[in-house]
């Protein structure tokens, strides 16, 4: 997997390392950190491109994120494509996880799921709710996963 940084700098580090790096450097310039993930999805024409994030908010500080893009002509319904965008969002957080238990960083992972009926991916809130909880994280959907509505949606292209 290749990941980068906002201003497109690649991260050479395996993303485990690199959000160690990242955890303790935070830490050690004295900033309490959260860690939110999230996906997001657009499809053009045969393809459906995927952008995951790994969000690390400064408390009252700002943030950076680092950024994973990927590409897939799989055509999928919109609940497929919904539930595909959560399960990137816990492949990842399941990797980093303990990192997050050992230097005790609050965790959450968002999904760009409507929670209003009236929005077609409410289909798939229930199963993705269920599939974030059952693997002990933390759940966000819209309007709070600004993970995956706003920051991984600024990035997919």
């Amino acid at each position: 997997m290749r990941w980068r940084k906002f201003n497109g700098d690649p991260i050479e580090l395996p993303i485990y390392s690199a959000v160690e790096n990242a955890i303790r450097r935070e830490t050690e310039a004295g900033h309490r950190l959260k860690v939110c993930i999230g996906t997001d999805s657009q499809v053009k024409a045969r393809e459906t491109e995927f952008a995951t994030v790994i969000v690390f908010l400064r408390e009252g500080q700002g943030g950076f994120m680092f950024i994973h893009n990927d590409r897939t002509t799989q055509p999928f319904t919109i609940k497929e494509r919904m539930l595909m965008e959560v399960a990137k969002s816990i492949e990842i957080a399941y990797e980093l996880c303990n990192l997050f238990t050992i230097y005790n960083v609050d965790m959450e992972v968002h999904a760009d799921i409507n929670t209003n009926p009236n929005f077609k991916s409410n289909d798939a809130l229930k199963e993705a709710m269920g599939y974030i909880l059952g693997m002990g994280f933390a759940f966000k959907a819209k309007p709070e996963a600004f993970a995956s509505s706003s920051c991984a949606n600024k990035v997919v292209n």
